[in-house]
């Protein structure tokens, strides 16, 4: 089933997706959900969330926004569950406590309830649409396969895993310095990758065109998995954003940590990558020819690290003339380590991304945020399972009330983050936001009656 079949599916169909599946070794056991969903998930915060400061009492708030917002279930045997909608905090608990979901995706706000959405349709107006979505990103580590060696697939090590603090680094300031948003929720996806949540009013506004357009923006990569060039960085300079993505994150992460965690010119097969990259013959020769030359190098520097020197020196003392070179060393540092987005989520407002605080059914790992001022200190591989959360609930001594149980367990820290750095800000911009909007609409109307 394609992708798009199951994002504009039915209620409910059978699913063979790879991040379907039974108990993991790991720490996922679908009989723990029962006490997870019980006792931990943080219904509440994802309620407020959700709701976007329309659950409160100011004469603002839209009563219907929540109930618009779908939400999908993957059920056991791979049941999988769409345009499921809930009017209040307490059908959203009761339903996901009744069925267990192994995975909960949330979708867009649509204009009517989506659960109600054929009855609108028999009614012949096509009313039924995405009105609202947050602007999301979905980085996947799978994505990295060619330019990393320590790990392919969906498994993931502290060697390669920092290409998605990379990601986070490079994004998040973009979307932040470059398009002036503040509310951005980073999650750990459970197993490979992670995603990104903008949560902006604006952004959550902005229409299918927009949203391409702000992926287009972060585009550099231009080949496909055949060419040997997959980067081009055309024009005489380099935009602003990616002279600030070179210089603050990228090259020192290239040249000193990604050089030799991955080895990259320690073998002829390895090198021979980069040096297909090079758009001059008689440069990639004459460094072929020296590294084969030296296959044990004397010096006492990692051999990866001296030989992109070699290479960096050759390109960029003006030696060679051929077009472009000087720009090839940039465009090697690019084609290693910038941000590979899933664009077609970004740019579409009703694609489905895994809630955060969802258990991974192949790992056991709960899906936490990730500060993104903190995140070359994020270890995938410590992120907690929902065994070792029921161990800690059960063996914990009684720090609070039963009613924040996740306190007494390692996902209380994660909680408190999502609260402190990001709903409580989102919340009181909401607040600001709504009131200013109906004090507008309030003097709009006396001023239309004064006249």
């Amino acid at each position: 089933m394609t992708k798009e079949e199951v994002e504009n599916g039915s209620d409910e169909m059978l699913i063979d997706g790879p991040d379907q599946g039974n108990a993991s070794p790991g720490g996922f056991n679908p009989n723990y959900l029962k006490v997870y969903y019980g006792r931990l998930f943080p219904y509440a915060d994802i309620f407020k969330w959700m709701s976007y400061g329309n659950d409160g009492k100011h004469p603002a708030c839209d009563k219907s926004y929540f109930g618009r917002r779908e939400f999908s279930f993957t059920l056991d045997n791979d049941i999988y569950l769409r345009f499921q909608s809930f009017n209040s905090l307490t059908e959203l608990e009761n339903s996901i406590r009744e069925k267990c979901p192994f995975k909960i995706d949330i979708g867009p706000v649509y204009s009517v309830d989506p659960a109600k959405r054929h009855a609108y349709a028999q009614g012949g107006d096509n009313v039924f649409a995405p009105v609202e979505r947050e602007l999301i990103f979905d980085i996947d580590i799978t994505d990295y396969d060619d330019v990393r060696y320590c790990c392919s697939g969906a498994d993931v090590c502290l060697e390669c895993w920092p290409l998605m603090t990379v990601a986070v680094k490079v994004i998040d300031t973009t979307l932040r310095d470059d398009f002036g948003f503040n509310h951005i929720l980073w999650v750990y996806s459970g197993r490979r990758g992670v995603h990104c949540w903008v949560c902006d009013g604006k952004a959550r506004r902005l229409t299918n065109e927009q949203r391409g357009a702000i992926a287009d923006y972060f585009r550099v990569y231009k080949g496909n998995e055949n060419s040997n060039k997959k980067v081009s960085l055309p024009g005489p300079v380099l935009h602003p954003f990616l002279v600030r993505s070179y210089t603050e994150v990228l090259r020192e992460f290239f040249e000193e940590k990604l050089l030799s965690s991955q080895n990259m010119f320690s073998t002829e097969d390895r090198y021979e990558k980069i040096l297909s990259m090079i758009p001059d013959e008689s440069v990639t020769s004459e460094l072929r020819e020296k590294w084969q030359e030296n296959r044990r190098s004397s010096n006492s520097k990692d051999i990866n690290v001296s030989r992109w020197e070699q290479l960096k020196h050759m390109l960029q003392s003006g030696k060679h003339k051929a077009p472009g070179l000087r720009r090839c060393v940039e465009e090697i540092v690019f084609a290693f380590t910038y941000p590979r987005l899933d664009m077609e989520v970004s740019k579409h407002m009703n694609h489905l991304l895994k809630a955060p605080f969802c258990v991974h059914p192949k790992t056991g790992h709960v899906c936490i945020p990730i500060d993104p001022n903190n995140c070359d200190e994020f270890d995938p591989t410590a992120v907690p399972t929902i065994s070792e959360l029921l161990q800690e609930l059960n063996t914990g001594a009684s720090r609070t009330d039963d009613n924040n149980e996740w306190d007494k367990t390692s996902l209380g820290k994660s909680i408190r983050f999502f609260r402190s750095s990001f709903l409580q800000p989102l919340l009181k911009s909401c607040k600001e936001e709504m009131e200013g909007s109906y004090s507008a609409k309030l003097q709009q109307t006396k001023n239309s009656l004064s006249w």
